[in-house]
């Protein structure tokens, strides 16, 4: 009997047998990072399979999505410059944006050149730089005439050196940049040259960081519903309402400065946080369009100077037209 039993236990496994085995291990064994989506092995009962070891290895992003103490450090510095170059001398901020918005029009040209789009920058950094001082020195007139002139210049360069399609395209990309960087920071030395020039100028700079420090912090810590999923995934409804909050506070600290009403730092609080999500969300387009994550690397935690341009550009004209209708000086 005892013999009987060994030699029946010896038979070999029945092969439907192994392979069914076989494919349970096989779907119980994890899924290696990159070779095939978890949910995409289905087990026998056709419930997707995941492997809870192999999802809590995975790396979980930061939910701030940028390098923190570098955007940090690069912030303070950035404002310590303008603060310094406003207390010391107006003169000194004009070159300041000379150069800022000169990097942007370069960063602009190096990233339109994915398309095969050439920005003809020589006549636009010669430009920018005549828009920006005329605008300090002789006003909005002078800021609409020079803005014509560089216009005029992109429009006859681009027809010299290239005819055809390819030249119209690149003339109206050099009209787009044109429109879009010096003639709305133009705005600002406009603000500039008004009477309390410098305080007015500040108030609209601390508006700008009001405006993306408060959507930063309440968007991070309290953002649920998606501002523009398709635009920008990263921005909310409350952080929204978190710039709102902050840019109010900072335009109504502005308004008592200037002696002016508070519905003008309220307004100001309330229209500048609109108009820099409207200008960022507008580069998230163009970025999206240029397959890019940021236009440039110069600022580490932010991108490139046009990355933390985008906001102030679009805000400038709304912030000058406000204020010289409310507190002409």
């Amino acid at each position: 009997m005892a013999a009987a039993k060994r030699k029946k236990s010896a038979r070999p496994t029945p092969s439907y047998r192994r392979k069914g085995e076989d494919l349970r291990a096989e779907l119980r064994a994890p899924v290696p990072v990159g070779d095939a989506d978890p949910e995409s092995v289905v087990a026998e009962d056709g419930v997707p399979f995941a492997d809870p070891i192999v999802a809590a290895d995975l790396p979980v992003p930061p939910k701030a999505g940028r390098n923190l103490p570098a955007a940090i450090a690069v912030g303070v510095l950035l404002l310590a410059v303008v603060a310094a170059s406003l207390v010391f001398r107006p003169e000194f901020f004009v070159a300041f944006a000379v150069l800022a918005v000169g990097g942007a029009v370069w960063e602009l040209a190096q990233a339109f050149k994915r398309r095969g789009i050439r920005l003809p920058l020589l006549p636009l950094l010669v430009g920018t730089a005549g828009i920006l001082v005329s605008s300090y020195y002789s006003g909005s007139e002078a800021l609409m005439v020079s803005f014509l002139l560089t216009v005029g210049g992109v429009v006859v360069w681009c027809a010299l050196d290239e005819s055809g399609a390819a030249g119209v395209r690149d003339a109206a990309a050099g009209v787009f940049a044109t429109a879009w960087l010096p003639f709305m920071a133009g705005f600002v030395m406009l603000l500039l040259a008004e009477p309390q020039g410098e305080l007015r100028v500040a108030l609209f700079v601390l508006l700008a960081v009001a405006s993306d420090t408060g959507g930063y912090v309440a968007g991070v810590l309290f953002g649920r519903h998606p501002l523009a999923p398709t635009v920008s995934p990263k921005k909310s409804i409350e952080g929204l309402m978190g710039s709102f909050v902050l840019a109010i506070a900072v335009g109504l600290v502005g308004a008592h400065v200037l002696d002016a009403d508070p519905w003008v730092g309220v307004a100001l609080g309330v229209l500048a946080p609109l108009t820099a999500t409207l200008g960022d969300l507008a580069e998230s387009l163009l970025k999206r369009d240029l397959d890019l994550k940021d236009m440039g690397r110069l600022l580490p935690g932010h991108g490139g100077i046009l990355d933390r341009l985008d906001s102030l550009l679009i805000t400038a004209p709304l912030v000058y037209v406000l204020l010289a209708t409310a507190v002409p000086g």
